[in-house]
Formats: structure tokens, C-alpha cells, sequence
């Protein structure tokens, strides 16, 4: 083999160990999900996506419309806002309005709807915004591993 058909040394330090040639599966894999399609684990776009629309109504519709608080003044709100709706939403339907616009929803291991205390668990962890950033190799973040919840396609 040439070096022209191997990879860069740093390729493989900053790409991971896909890059050097290690097969890990498709995101999901471990955890039984289809590679693509209805099922399959959400990508980070669309996770994003949500959360940005989700974040929108919380702190403009909600927050400033309904309520009538600037959230400048009392940061607080939104984000309680924010989480009392993951809390209603994902809790009773399995996603929130985001989710549902972007065709994401959140899922226990086994498929069905996260059980309560794991949405709590999966909220309290989303608020902190740290949790969310760190991902495993089938792009759950640390709020969904302490619930054991999954984000999937619908």
C-alpha cells in the first residue's frame, strides 16, 4: 500500500477511529435500531432543529406572549418553561413540538414511551446544556444514557 491510500496521521487522531479504518456499525446498532428510515437514530440536525424551535416558543410565544415577562429581566423563565414542557410533552406523547415538526421522538430502550421518571431525569440533565453536548458512538448524549431513552426517527 502506497502512502498515498493511507490515511494521514492526523486524519486518524482528529477524525477517531473510523477514520483509520475501524468499523464501529451505524449509530444505533448496539442498541438494535435500523441504519436508516423510521427507527433509527436521529441525526444531530434534526435534534438541534427541535430544540431551537422548542427554545423559539418557550421563550417568545410562552414566555413574552402569554405570560408577559421579558425574559432579558428573569432569565429563569424560559428555561423553566422550557423544561415544564419537555416534562408535559415528552412525559405524554413521547416528543415535544419541535420534535414533532422536524419527525423526531424520544423513545425508552425498548421502543415504547420513556417512563416518567425518565423524563424527568432526561430533563433536568437537558437544562443543564452540558449533558447534551457529550455523545456516545450511537449519538446519545449523557441526558438520554442516565434515562436510558433513545431520540429516533418517526
Amino acid at each position: 500500500m502506497n502512502s498515498r491510500q493511507q490515511p494521514r496521521w492526523t486524519q486518524t487522531w482528529l477524525g477517531g477511529v473510523r477514520s483509520a479504518g475501524v468499523d464501529l456499525g451505524h449509530p444505533g446498532e448496539r442498541l438494535g435500531l435500523p441504519a436508516e428510515g423510521s427507527g433509527s437514530v436521529a441525526g444531530f440536525g434534526r435534534r438541534a432543529g427541535a430544540l431551537m424551535i422548542d427554545w423559539l416558543i418557550c421563550t417568545w410565544a410562552i414566555t413574552q406572549g402569554l405570560l408577559r415577562i421579558d425574559p432579558v429581566q428573569q432569565s429563569w423563565v424560559p428555561i423553566a418553561v422550557l423544561a415544564l414542557e419537555y416534562v408535559l410533552l415528552v412525559g405524554t406523547m413521547g416528543m415535544t413540538f419541535g420534535m414533532r415538526l422536524l419527525g423526531i421522538r424520544v423513545a425508552a430502550l425498548d421502543g415504547g414511551r420513556p417512563p416518567f421518571v425518565s423524563v424527568l431525569v432526561r430533563t433536568l440533565l437537558l437544562c443543564m446544556a452540558v449533558p447534551p453536548l457529550i455523545w456516545d458512538r450511537d449519538q446519545r448524549g449523557l441526558h438520554d444514557r442516565a434515562a436510558n431513552t433513545v431520540v429516533v426517527r418517526m
